[in-house]
């Protein structure tokens, strides 16, 4: 499967973005989805994630209650709806996806990666 993210961009604090990944292939209902981000210096960091049906969605402590994931499988695309933007929320943002992570929580989990949208939350 092929990932394209896109969305990004430049936002004040409190504003909001929607990044979007498009997933290439039939498939893409048999994959959990994933967002990670990481800030120069950095670790890649989990941000949320959802598993094949939607049912189910995980978040990173630090984006719960402002950030929501979600899936269209008519469309192949994941979102991740970002509100109350901060300026430590500024990164680079990566979608991945994997057929039966074990831990959605950890990047090394996650077999395909898109390339990546620039997040930037100015103060």
């Amino acid at each position: 499967v092929q990932l394209q993210a896109s969305g990004g961009g430049l936002v004040q604090a409190g504003g909001s973005l929607r990044l979007s990944c498009a997933a290439s292939g039939r498939t893409f209902s048999s994959y959990a989805m994933g967002w990670f981000r990481q800030a120069p210096g950095k670790e890649r960091e989990f941000v949320s994630a959802i598993n094949w049906s939607g049912g189910r969605t995980y978040y990173a402590d630090s984006v719960k209650g402002r950030f929501t994931i979600s899936r269209n499988l008519a469309e192949n695309t994941v979102y991740l709806q970002m509100n109350s933007l901060r300026p430590e929320d500024t990164a680079v943002y990566y979608c991945a996806a994997e057929v039966r992570p074990s831990n959605y929580f950890l990047p090394t989990e996650y077999k395909y990666w898109g390339q990546g949208t620039q997040v930037t939350v100015s103060s």
